[in-house]
């Protein structure tokens, strides 16, 4: 990418940002978005099809963040509470785009690409688990659960609610493990 196709892209999610700090998405027209950047409206559609597009790509790109940042996702099997310790590390390191971008009408898009980007990264390191509709589970419980359980009680103190996470995710799994261990006996029987 040049120097002027660097610049110009910066500028449109630097006033894009700034617009969502303010509005929810669907208050935004590409005008105004184009006004604040201070470019044409054909520059904005060279780079992007619409305002969800570029809302979308910001997303994404906070997400892959904060997917980047678990350094050992093989713990989610072996120390859930240390691997959901990371994973809020990664949220709350990102925080200030998570609050903008997945606001309003795009609040749930957040747990929906974390839940898609997680699973890659999970099954990446355990491909046989891909269809094991227990971990599926699981790990959907892990993202939606932790997230939202934090984003609601916000006015705990972080590291005392990334504690309790870590511990509901840890005795989540062994319950989880204990379940599905009387199952199979219960079918052996």
């Amino acid at each position: 990418m040049d120097l002027r196709t660097e610049k110009t892209e910066k500028s449109i999610r630097t006033a894009f940002l700034e617009l969502r700090r303010q509005k929810p998405l669907e208050k935004i027209t590409v005008k105004e978005l184009c006004q604040r950047a201070a470019i044409h409206k054909s520059t904005f559609y060279a780079h992007y099809a619409d305002l969800y597009a570029l809302s979308d790509a910001l997303e994404t790109e906070v997400v892959e963040r904060v997917i980047f940042d678990i350094r050992h996702p093989e713990l989610i099997f072996e120390r859930p509470a240390q691997f959901t310790r990371e994973l809020f590390q990664g949220y709350l390191a990102q925080d200030d785009q998570i609050q903008i971008l997945f606001s309003g009408s795009r609040a749930g898009r957040m747990v929906e690409k974390m839940e898609e980007g997680l699973k890659r990264l999970v099954f990446r390191q355990r491909p046989e688990n891909i269809q094991d509709g227990a971990m599926n589970l699981y790990l959907s419980y892990v993202v939606y659960g932790g997230y939202f359980a934090y984003a609601r009680n916000r006015e705990l103190d972080t590291e005392q609610a990334v504690e309790l996470i870590g511990w509901l995710t840890e005795n989540s799994r062994a319950a989880l493990n204990r379940h599905f261990t009387q199952l199979e006996r219960e079918r052996d029987t």
